[in-house]
């Protein structure tokens, strides 16, 4: 197949790096434990790579660029979702959990992805989207056709309106991406019928979870997948699913006077009571694959929560295995912030046997690389701190100016930083290049929901998901192959889903391939490192004399070192110790840069 970029040869083990380092990669298979310590690399499939040449990424082109994410040397991709989709909320509005969307390509080709990630080491986490579904979905369709009070309406949340004409939604409910959670739905005769509940995008249903059919068709949606070899799953929104089914009005917000989407303590519609039976339901399946070849499924839970300790009980024995740090990635960049951060943290995992999960960005966040460029960088986890909304977070950052080399030289250093702390951690693709946020993207591209929905005043999150550049001076940087359209002049690459900056040039992957001070040189050598010391992963850490002020210091076991220099001045590192990574070239003479980090052995 023509894939418009240089596909790895095929080799044998001998000559093949990649492949002779299969096996022993495959040996932690045996770890029962592995999810503690793995380093997971996420896939946004439409902007990973395209192999057709149609603008999208696919599966195709997933397991063509497999050995250049061993060769990056993580234990595990996430794929973020890969379901039949109308693609209204970028796949998380599924239509069919149990195949592959076919702008992405095949379950057969999904099937092919497992077994070839699994021969070179990786173990795969796919998305379950479980608190709402596509208004394509074939249960939906029904529900709406059915009459209400059927059982087909009650799969999900339909309610008669307010109001003498029942022309006023059922409580005071707001949805994620603008408007009321609400929508009116009309009866066949036409007139004006109940209302469903969505609290994201009006084209995502919310399944009702305290009917028992909707809960056994999750089961079997988990068993379906790990029955193909799934090693995990990430579960989006894990604070919803449960509410309570009254559906009593939330909180107003003094400063809209509408609903609040906080989900304070006691919220009808976050982090519910009825939440944790779900979550053990889960864990019992998961615990039914302990004996298989990959043994036991793993879920981390994405899940915005304050404070941590509301959010720590989701990992306690017997619910999900890991949780998603969001205070790490919320956090400015300030020492006393991220000291902060993760002393609490490890505290609080270290209290229900839990491990910690770090991560520094995702789809729906701006790149770690702008956020850090900017006059304001995060909360203040030292001081006061207002979680407040990340979205509306991400708004105030991207209306700021960026240095765009300070925003990279922090984003580095904070790699070496996640890399270097216990447990668990997440790299989002494009993260391993230093690509920054494509912050001007011309309005009649956006395709995030919030942008209609907000009357176009919110842009969302398409600047964090443009594809990702792999060579080549000018767009598609190889991301597209030459196109299979049949109507495609000769072999020219049909334009990406999202426009690739220009910019770009110099930064792809084949660009920082042979450069020792490259961003992927960087990551590369830390992941090298971290997966040969035994110091590093799950465990222990301990704070060195040098933390302290805008420094912040740790040691791991008896001779690693991280370093961490928040301040623009350079750090004098301990007498003695030796360089083993470093983000910043120009660390010499035992001094480290300003906004830089490096690692140690003391």
């Amino acid at each position: 197949m023509t894939t418009g970029y240089p596909t790895p040869p095929t080799t044998s083990a001998a000559t093949d790096p990649v492949s002779a380092a299969a096996p022993q990669r495959r040996a932690r298979f045996a770890d029962p434990d592995w999810w503690r310590s793995a380093v997971v690399y996420q896939i946004y499939p439409r902007s990973f790579a395209d192999a057709n040449g149609d603008g999208t990424g696919d599966v195709r082109g997933m397991i063509d660029r497999l050995p250049y994410l061993a060769a990056l040397g993580v234990d595990a991709v996430w794929v973020s979702p890969w379901y039949p989709s109308p693609l209204l909320d970028g796949g998380y509005d599924v239509a069919d959990y149990r195949d592959i969307s076919p702008d992405f390509g095949t379950l057969a080709e999904a099937d092919e992805f497992v077994a070839r990630a699994h021969e070179l080491g990786l173990r795969v986490f796919i998305d379950l989207v479980p608190n709402h579904c596509s208004w394509e979905h074939p249960w939906f369709q029904a529900a709406l056709a059915a009459e209400p009070g059927s059982p087909e309406r009650d799969l999900f949340i339909f309610r008669d309106g307010q109001g003498p004409d029942g022309d006023e939604p059922p409580n005071n409910w707001p949805a994620m991406f603008g408007g009321d959670a609400w929508t009116r739905v009309t009866d066949a005769d036409g007139t004006p019928g109940q209302w469903y509940l969505h609290l994201f995008d009006v084209s995502q249903p919310d399944w009702n979870w305290s009917n028992e059919r909707v809960r056994a068709e999750f089961d079997a949606i988990l068993r379906f997948w790990c029955d193909r070899g799934i090693d995990g799953f990430r579960v989006d929104v894990a604070i919803a699913m449960a509410k309570d089914m009254t559906l009593p009005d939330v909180r107003v917000d003094p400063k809209t006077g509408r609903g609040t989407l906080d989900p304070y303590p006691g919220s009808p519609a976050w982090d519910h009571a009825d939440l944790p039976a779900i979550q053990r339901r889960w864990r019992a399946i998961s615990d039914e694959y302990a004996d298989t070849e990959l043994g036991a499924r793993v879920f981390v839970s994405e899940a915005y929560l304050d404070p941590l300790e509301r959010l720590i009980k989701y990992v306690e024995p017997g619910r999900l295995h890991l949780t998603f740090n969001f205070d790490a990635l919320l956090s400015g960049w300030s020492a006393a912030s991220q000291r902060e951060v993760i002393r609490r943290t490890i505290a609080l995992h270290d209290a229900v046997g839990a491990t910690p999960t770090w991560v520094l960005g995702n789809h729906d966040n701006v790149r770690v690389a702008t956020r850090y460029g900017k006059p304001w960088t995060g909360l203040d986890y030292a001081g006061e701190v207002d979680g407040g909304d990340p979205a509306d977070l991400s708004a105030q950052l991207l209306a700021m100016p960026t240095d765009a080399a300070l925003g990279l030289r922090r984003a580095r250093a904070a790699a070496l930083l996640e890399l270097a702390l216990p447990g668990g951690a997440y790299v989002y693709q494009g993260e391993e290049l230093g690509l920054d946020e494509v912050e001007d993207l011309p309005d009649d591209v956006l395709q995030d929901p919030s942008w209609e929905r907000s009357g176009h005043t919110v842009r969302g999150r398409d600047g964090c998901r443009v594809p990702l550049p792999w060579s080549g001076d000018r767009p598609p940087f190889g991301f597209s192959g030459p196109s299979s359209a049949p109507d495609a002049p000769g072999d020219v690459p049909a334009g990406t889903w999202l426009p690739q900056p220009e910019r770009w040039a110099g930064r792809t992957a084949a660009d920082q391939e042979g450069d020792p001070a490259s961003t992927l040189s960087l990551y590369r050598r830390a992941l090298a490192e971290r997966q040969a010391n035994p110091a590093l992963g799950a465990g222990a850490l301990a704070w060195h004399p040098l933390d302290g002020g805008d420094v912040l210091a740790f040691t791991r076991g008896e001779h690693f070192c991280c370093v961490v220099n928040f301040s623009a001045d350079g750090v004098r590192l301990p007498e003695g110790s030796e360089v083993l990574v470093c983000s910043d070239a120009d660390a010499a003479d035992g001094v480290l840069p300003g906004h830089a980090a490096a690692w140690l052995r003391i």
